[in-house]
């Protein structure tokens, strides 16, 4: 018996076992391939992000010069896991010495609220009226899984946040 009719007799006895491996490793390099895009997918997930600044007894503005004036802050797009920062020159249109307050409301959509940290590099001093202090305010967001699924559940493209930089009057308490 020569090797090409042992090899044909071999292939036609274990054609279905055969057949079986071919549709097992063809499902297998498929799987693989689209979990690999879909895992691409999560480590390459971006936002792009704006705030709205909303201003009490302050204004802010992009220059030390107070020339422009901002309402909005264009974060640029943000990954998971990251931190940007804008830097502002606030100053105080009050006739009293303040306290500088940010906070962030109006998070949209509201459930990316507790996957992102607003913070500033203001150290809480005094603000006296018509003084310009240089602000820098960081967004930082969660690398959590959970964030990442929240986003991809719900399809979130982008988000809003209003930047309040509120400022509150300094009271002080005279001992006799």
């Amino acid at each position: 018996m020569d090797k090409t009719n042992s090899t044909k007799q071999f292939l036609f006895q274990h054609k279905k076992t055969l057949l079986l491996i071919i549709i097992v490793s063809t499902l297998t390099m498929l799987i693989s391939s689209a979990v690999a895009i879909w895992l691409s997918d999560f480590h390459n997930l971006t936002l792009p992000t704006l705030g709205t600044i909303k201003t009490v007894g302050v204004e802010a503005y992009w220059d030390p010069e107070l020339e422009n004036r901002t309402a909005t802050i264009n974060w640029q797009t943000i990954r998971p896991g990251s931190t940007k920062n804008i830097t502002l020159y606030v100053r105080s249109v009050s006739n009293v010495k303040t306290v500088l307050n940010t906070f962030t409301s109006d998070i949209s959509p509201p459930g990316v609220s507790k996957y992102l940290h607003l913070s500033s590099d203001y150290d809480g001093k005094l603000l006296n009226p018509g003084e310009v202090i240089h602000l820098t305010l960081f967004l930082s967001f969660s690398d959590d899984e959970s964030f990442i699924l929240y986003t991809i559940t719900n399809e979130v493209t982008d988000f809003t946040v209003d930047i309040h930089l509120v400022a509150n009057e300094q009271t002080t308490i005279e001992i006799l």
